[in-house]
């Protein structure tokens, strides 16, 4: 694929880097600069890539976003005992229409999906998920999603796609390769009531901000199960990321955003992760670069326990219940637990990859006491919706 439409990291963040320790960041990541051009992405797993699209905004801000900023604080920080192989694409600058940029950047994701490379997406405003979105149009699969979101950016019926829109146009829009959306960390009075029925209705699965605050880890099976994690930075409360006009005073702090993160890069599944709503300011772009981190620290410490390849991977337990047997397999390398759709095993379509649902020890639990887990109902309804 042609790259050209990339602009290179900018010197300013290439001569800071250049007075770094060699062990940082910046010293070992695979660079986009105006000097060596774009480099080889043979044996890359990871790609960062910068998006400078802002029209679709819903607060507009005077300030022309400058991702250089978040580079210079990731390219300070040291890595870790990782053996991955990453490199820095540079930026995909505005194009002469927003619908331009969504172009680039659906082909973007495209190629690098083909070459099983996870592209770290950092943008502007969060519709650019839409394009990243499009990109799996080629691969005749259903797609999970996962935002971590104050609200579920679905807007009015009647509304032109914005970065508090943009998932009715995925949910609508031909072709539909939506199998589940879920939300972490929504705020009840950001939502209006017919946006948070519409979630029930299509058997999408919310988390409230409190729930996740009390129990971060009931989002792993969540994070397990995407193929697209979306971060909006506007989830994270205002005291973490500084003077930003579209901050909340309620929200994430940084250790939790971060715990998120790293939960996400732990998937074996995970395809794309994007941060969006990105901001210039020092406090802003020093969590944006450890959140960024903590993504690349958890794909590192992937296990890949699934699929399962022999019998001896996991053990198996079976739940009668309510007429039902719930099968649920426990990974004997990492402990984490699936549970079966059985209807989605028989198909014989693109719907097989989401025969095993991630789940908690918690789901086989409240099974063994007579409780139906919520998310393997909501599954199972998505069959015969």
């Amino acid at each position: 694929m042609d790259f050209d439409f990339l602009t290179p990291v900018e010197n300013v963040v290439l001569a800071h880097n250049e007075l770094l320790p060699e062990q940082a960041f910046g010293k070992n990541i695979i660079v986009h600069s105006e000097s060596e051009g774009i480099p080889s992405l043979d044996g890359v797993s990871i790609v960062i890539v910068g998006v400078n699209e802002t029209r679709n905004a819903s607060i507009k801000t005077k300030d022309q976003l400058n991702l250089s900023t978040i580079r210079i604080e990731l390219y300070k920080l040291f890595l870790g005992n990782w053996n991955t192989v990453i490199a820095d694409l540079g930026d995909l600058q505005s194009g002469a229409t927003v619908e331009d940029t969504y172009f680039a950047l659906t082909r973007l994701t495209e190629n690098l999906l083909a070459k099983k490379i996870i592209p770290i997406v950092i943008g502007g405003s969060q519709d650019l998920c839409y394009a990243v979105y499009r990109g799996f149009d080629k691969f005749n699969q259903m797609v999970n999603m996962v935002s971590v979101d104050s609200r579920f950016d679905f807007g009015m019926a009647d509304e032109l796609i914005s970065s508090q829109s943009y998932m009715s146009k995925i949910i609508v829009d031909k072709p539909n390769n939506l199998f589940n959306f879920s939300n972490i960390g929504y705020q009840t009075y950001f939502n209006a009531q017919e946006e948070i029925d519409l979630m029930e209705k299509l058997f999408f699965d919310a988390y409230r901000l409190g729930e996740v605050i009390k129990d971060i880890t009931i989002v792993e099976p969540v994070l397990r199960d995407a193929d697209i994690i979306s971060i909006d930075m506007a989830s994270v409360k205002s005291s973490e990321v500084g003077s930003i006009s579209y901050a909340s005073p309620n929200g994430f702090d940084g250790r939790e955003i971060c715990a998120i993160s790293r939960y996400a890069g732990i998937s074996d599944k995970i395809a794309v992760f994007g941060i969006y709503e990105c901001h210039n300011t020092s406090q802003f772009s020093q969590l944006v670069s450890q959140i960024i981190w903590y993504f690349i620290e958890g794909v590192n410490f992937r296990k890949k326990d699934y699929p399962f390849q022999k019998e001896e991977d996991y053990e198996k337990y079976i739940v009668p219940i309510e007429g039902e047997e719930l099968y649920f397999y426990k990974s004997n390398l990492t402990g984490r637990w699936w549970m079966e759709i059985p209807q989605i095993k028989k198909t014989d379509n693109k719907l097989k990859r989401h025969a095993l649902l991630p789940c908690t020890h918690q789901d086989y639990l409240d099974a063994c006491n007579n409780v139906i887990p919520e998310r393997w109902w909501k599954a199972l309804k998505k069959m015969t919706f």
